[in-house]
C-alpha cells in the first residue's frame, strides 16, 4: 500500500497554547544549559525551547513526529508563545542527546507540589499512608526524547525493549515517580528498581512481579506498607487463620490469615515480619497471547493471593486497595500512548 502524504501542521490544528504561559518562566532556568561552548552565542534551539516543543507534541496529536514539531516550530503563533524560532529535524534529535532530562526532575516536583488530592474512597478512610501503585511496563520502542537513535545491532531491529517503572499516587491521580530502564536484569529488574526507591508513610499496591520477600522487608522497614500479589505457586504454611465476616465473605474473601513465606529460601532473603496472606476468588483464566513484542501474562487458577503487613486492616479493605491497582493498567497505556512511546516517525 502506497504512504499517505502526512498533513501540514498549520495554526488553526495547535492547540494548548495558554498552559505555557505557566510554564514558560518555570522552564527559563534550562535556556542556557549546554550553552558554554557556544562562545558564538550561534544556539538557536534552548533546553526550554525544546522541552515546550516536547510539550507541544504531547498536547497535539497531529504533531506527530519530529517532521511535524519542526513545522510547528515555524507558526508564528508557537514562535510567539514558546520564544523559539523555526528549528529543524536535525536540531531537534541533537537536543534529545545534548540536553540533561534529569534537569527537570525538580520543575517536574515543583508542579507536582501543586497539584491537590481529587477526593478519596470513603471506604479507605483508615488508610493513614499514601496510596501509591507501582508498575513496570515494557515498551518496544523509545521515545523522542530518550536516546532514539539507538539500535539493537544484535537483532538489527531497530527496535530497543525498555522499561518504564512507575509509581503512582491515586488521590492525586499523577505519577509520584517514573524511572526509565533497559530491560534487563540486576540493577534494572523491576524489583531492584523498586527497592532503590522505597520512601516511607506509604502504601505500595503491587502485583506479583514484585513478590520479592527482600522487597518486602525494605517496604515494611522504611515505616511503609505493602498489598501485594503473589504468584499461583506461592509456597506457605498457615500460622493462624481469622473468622471471615459477612463483608469480607461479600467480597469474595475465602481465607484470611497469618502465614509464613520463604521457608526455603537463604536466611537474609527471608521475611524478617509478620506476613497476613488474603485470598480472593476470581475467574479463572488462561495465558494470553503477546502484544506489541511483550511476554504473555501468566494464567491465573481464580484465586489471587495477597499478601501484606497491614495486619489491623478489614480483609475486604485490603481486597478493595489491591483493585486500585488496576488503576494504573489503566493509566500507562494512555500515557504511553499519548506519549509517543510505542513508535516516532521521523
Amino acid at each position: 500500500m502506497a504512504g499517505t502524504t502526512r498533513a501540514e501542521v498549520t495554526e488553526k490544528d495547535v492547540a494548548g497554547l495558554k498552559y505555557f504561559d505557566k510554564l514558560a518562566p518555570l522552564l527559563e532556568r534550562l535556556h542556557d544549559d549546554a550553552c558554554q561552548r557556544d562562545k558564538a552565542g550561534n544556539r538557536q534551539l534552548h533546553f526550554d525551547q525544546y522541552t515546550m516543543l516536547v510539550l507541544l507534541f504531547l498536547f497535539n496529536p497531529i504533531v506527530g513526529s519530529l517532521r511535524a514539531i519542526e513545522q510547528a516550530s515555524g507558526l508564528k503563533k508557537v514562535q510567539r508563545r514558546l520564544g523559539c524560532s523555526q528549528t529543524s529535524a536535525t536540531s531537534l534529535s541533537e537536543a534529545s542527546r545534548l540536553f540533561d532530562a534529569e534537569r527537570l526532575k525538580g520543575i517536574i516536583e515543583e508542579l507536582g507540589g501543586q497539584l491537590q488530592p481529587i477526593g478519596r474512597d470513603a471506604r479507605l478512610k483508615d488508610i493513614e499512608k499514601t496510596l501509591t501503585l507501582v508498575d513496570g511496563t515494557l515498551l518496544a520502542a523509545l521515545p523522542l526524547m530518550a536516546e532514539a537513535s539507538l539500535r539493537n545491532q544484535q537483532k538489527g531491529s531497530g527496535m530497543v525493549k525498555w522499561r518504564l517503572h512507575t509509581q503512582f499516587e491515586v488521590e492525586r491521580y499523577v505519577p509520584k515517580q517514573m524511572d526509565l530502564t533497559r530491560n534487563g536484569g540486576g540493577e534494572t529488574d523491576e524489583r531492584s528498581v523498586m527497592e532503590r526507591n522505597v520512601e516511607s508513610e506509604r502504601c505500595y499496591v503491587m502485583d506479583r512481579g514484585y513478590a520479592k520477600f527482600t522487597l518486602f522487608n525494605e517496604i515494611h522497614g522504611a515505616d511503609s506498607n505493602y498489598v501485594c500479589r503473589l504468584r499461583d505457586n506461592s509456597v506457605y504454611e498457615v500460622i493462624e487463620e481469622r473468622p471471615l465476616t459477612e463483608a469480607a465473605k461479600a467480597a469474595g474473601i475465602v481465607f484470611d490469615g497469618t502465614v509464613r513465606l520463604g521457608a526455603s529460601s537463604k536466611a537474609d532473603a527471608q521475611p524478617d515480619h509478620t506476613i497476613r496472606l488474603v485470598l480472593i476468588q476470581t475467574t479463572p483464566h488462561v495465558k494470553r497471547g503477546k502484544y506489541r513484542g511483550g511476554s504473555a501474562g501468566p494464567p491465573s487458577d481464580g484465586l489471587l493471593r495477597i499478601a501484606t503487613d497491614m495486619l489491623d486492616v478489614p480483609a475486604e479493605i485490603i481486597g478493595l486497595i489491591f483493585r486500585y491497582r488496576w488503576t494504573i493498567e489503566v493509566y500507562q497505556p494512555e500515557y504511553t500512548s499519548s506519549a509517543g512511546l510505542y513508535q516516532i516517525a521521523a
